[in-house]
């Protein structure tokens, strides 16, 4: 591994680390930089909704939250750990304890069900036995486990979002990185794949990162908690909020916003006031 800058320092050692930071951090694609001078955190248990138009930067952020692309400047720290000079070998384990759901799915067309959400564990030679109870547990929590055999190109859409999310559930990571999981997709469905997102949040309580620019996905997010008896969401008393979920937002590589949703419904600044209305 090759040592940090002298400027770069590690967060302190502490119950509440963050379990993924951001410090100044730039990335480029030798133009205009995508990711400029971003500095955030994700701390235990923080649901992170990351707002903004399309072409800003988010799902370069979110490739960059595992090291999937290295900055040009800044350091990431991922479960207290800086990846930005970390070789592939040591970065490889740290990447394994995240969960990624990609842009539309991204399930591989060629594999059934369970092949596609078990792929990594058939990459670690995992026994076929234990595969499949660990698939059809994953299925099972996002209501799909009569899609086991099937391919994905009989799904409907929806269907194969919430497949790639039992795949991202897969290895029960520590960190979930959700790429605009509803983009795409019919109100209706939108609803149901964020009422699966909240029930992973309610229930495992992993810390993540959503892209969206739907701003009715996020405020349901806020406003609602999944309720095991009904199976299915319920909204909050009035006025209340799940105070883990916060909220950040993006333009031109800049974030601008980073805070609560009523600090959100009352920020001044231009951008945000014309994104919300």
């Amino acid at each position: 591994m090759n040592e940090a800058p002298a400027a770069a320092m590690a967060p302190e050692s502490t119950a509440a680390q963050p379990v993924l930071s951001f410090q100044d951090v730039r990335v480029s694609f030798d133009g205009p930089a995508v990711l400029d001078d971003v500095s955030f955190s994700v701390g235990p248990r923080e649901t992170r909704i990351l707002l903004g138009p399309a072409g800003v930067g988010k799902s370069v952020l979110l490739k960059t939250a595992n090291g999937l692309i290295r900055p040009d400047g800044g350091c990431v720290f991922l479960f207290g750990e800086d990846i930005c000079h970390m070789a592939e070998r040591n970065l490889l384990p740290l990447r394994l304890r995240t969960g990624m759901v990609f842009q539309e799915g991204a399930l591989f067309d060629s594999l059934t069900v369970r092949d596609n959400v078990a792929y990594q564990l058939i990459q670690e030679r995992i026994p076929d036995d234990q595969i499949d109870t660990r698939v059809l547990e994953a299925l099972r929590f996002v209501g799909l486990e009569q899609t086991f055999s099937l391919f994905p190109g009989s799904l409907s859409g929806g269907m194969r979002r919430r497949v790639a999310i039992a795949r991202a559930l897969i290895r029960q990571p520590e960190l979930l990185l959700y790429d605009s999981p509803t983009g795409g997709l019919d109100p209706v469905t939108s609803t149901t794949i964020i009422e699966l997102i909240v029930k992973q949040r309610d229930f495992y309580r992993t810390p993540s990162i959503l892209v969206t620019h739907r701003l009715q996905d996020a405020f349901t997010m806020c406003t609602h908690r999944f309720d095991s008896e009904t199976g299915g969401m319920l909204k909050l008393p009035e006025g209340e909020v799940d105070a883990n979920t916060t909220f950040l937002m993006m333009d031109e590589g800049r974030i601008l916003f980073d805070g609560s949703l009523h600090d959100l419904v009352h920020s001044e600044d231009p951008f945000v006031r014309e994104f919300l209305e």
